[in-house]
């Protein structure tokens, strides 16, 4: 068995762990593993064959595919060694993983571990949606590996369930595949698509194919033995269910991060987001461990990923560098209606650089409600809204962190 020794360990490929390897390097750290148990670097990006990648990081429009290689591309450039066909069998010890891919099983010893592992859509399984297991049923992930990376054909007429981003990039599949799209179902009141992809939405699915959309909608039931028929939509609000005919399902949305790796190692999990519990500097409950990308919480836009890798990659080379760990670690609890904060928790007295802001999600559409951050009785910080939506992070300063004196827990409403 080989073991490897290096400065800094990346577990998954994705935008996050690219980003964070290549911001390392820039800072003078060269000795960097990334492992990635799929085939090929890249992530989800290198499945969406459709524009709206890399504004944020790269300031560039590009395809997944496109963004994805041009990551891969500095990557192979650089001294960064990259495993794929890599998966982590187990934490040998606290900095220490064995790995297995078509060359063996090996062991990496690392100063350093950043666990950037992504996220998935929750599938129909866990959905608990009722009826056989015909084909014909996808989520979007699956559905553009179908039709992107093997070229298969996925179907003659589908129904989309979700309508936020995500669900408009199954649109641009299906329409790909020469697969009709005869509705989308939503949950909620509306859509879930907010500046700055609202023109994409007009675009995909309002002005071309006019595709309609059933509002306070759910499956309950799926037909079809060999291939799907049908579903029935139930009005969350009416009570009335309808059968709709196809023979395609795509399930959309609903993310769930890939947190395997982090409970394999006894990290800490945050109830809300599913995801390790990390503060400012995304440090998780174990020295020496940081998490960053959509592992935190599911489903950001691969650049704000990309974003949270390079933030990562100054704590890590922070760390490497002075050592140390969060001395008195104070959790943010969040009430209804929000529905998670990321990061989940501060340091009091914090070293190193913090992120300059929190993300937060809510479970349904609000209106006219202050977000207020509280210590004790103490308010940290507010700020209105008028509208916000679900399925859609909203940005809050982190400046507030600066006031917290003590190691009260911090609470954060909606008022």
């Amino acid at each position: 068995m080989k073991v490897f020794n290096t400065d800094v360990l990346i577990i998954g490929a994705g935008p996050a762990g690219m980003a964070a390897a290549l911001q390392l390097t820039q800072m003078g750290i060269q000795d960097i593993i990334i492992v990635d148990r799929d085939t090929q670097a890249g992530g989800v990006p290198r499945l969406c064959n459709h524009l709206g990648f890399g504004m944020r990081d790269i300031h560039r429009v590009l395809s997944g595919p496109s963004y994805a290689e041009s990551y891969l591309k500095k990557i192979k450039n650089s001294s960064i060694q990259l495993l794929t066909e890599t998966t982590v069998t187990e934490w040998i010890d606290e900095k220490k993983i064995k790995i297995t891919s078509p060359k063996g099983i090996h062991t990496i010893d690392a100063k350093a571990i950043l666990l950037a592992t992504g996220c998935r859509e929750r599938p129909r399984s866990a959905r608990l949606i009722p009826g056989y297991r015909p084909q014909g049923i996808y989520n979007t992930g699956s559905l553009q590996d179908y039709v992107h990376g093997y070229k298969e054909e996925v179907g003659k007429s589908a129904v989309i369930i979700g309508a936020e981003l995500v669900s408009y990039s199954a649109i641009h599949t299906l329409s790909k595949a020469g697969c009709k799209i005869k509705l989308m179902a939503t949950e909620f009141d509306k859509h879930q698509i907010y500046m700055p992809y609202l023109p994409f939405k007009w675009w995909s699915s309002g002005l071309l194919p006019k595709i309609p959309l059933k509002k306070n909608s759910i499956v309950t039931n799926i037909y079809g033995k060999q291939r799907v028929t049908g579903i029935d939509l139930v009005n969350k609000k009416t009570g009335k269910k309808k059968h709709i005919a196809c023979d395609t399902v795509v399930f959309t949305g609903d993310w769930i991060p890939d947190h395997e790796m982090a409970r394999l190692g006894t990290i800490e999990i945050d109830d809300k987001t599913k995801g390790p519990v990390v503060d400012a500097q995304l440090r998780t409950s174990k020295e020496g461990i940081f998490a960053a990308g959509n592992l935190l919480r599911g489903s950001e836009p691969g650049d704000v990923a990309a974003l949270e890798g390079r933030h990562a990659a100054q704590s890590i080379e922070y760390y490497l560098k002075n050592g140390g760990w969060y001395k008195d670690r104070i959790k943010i609890i969040v009430t209804e209606p929000l529905k998670w904060i990321s990061p989940n928790s501060v340091d009091l007295g914090s070293s190193g650089l913090p992120m300059n802001r929190f993300l937060f999600r809510v479970n349904d559409f609000i209106k006219n409600k202050t977000f207020i951050v509280r210590q004790g009785e103490t308010v940290l910080y507010r700020k209105k809204y008028s509208t916000i939506g679900p399925n859609y992070s909203r940005k809050i300063d982190a400046q507030w962190i600066n006031n917290i004196n003590s190691t009260e827990p911090i609470s954060i409403s909606l008022e």
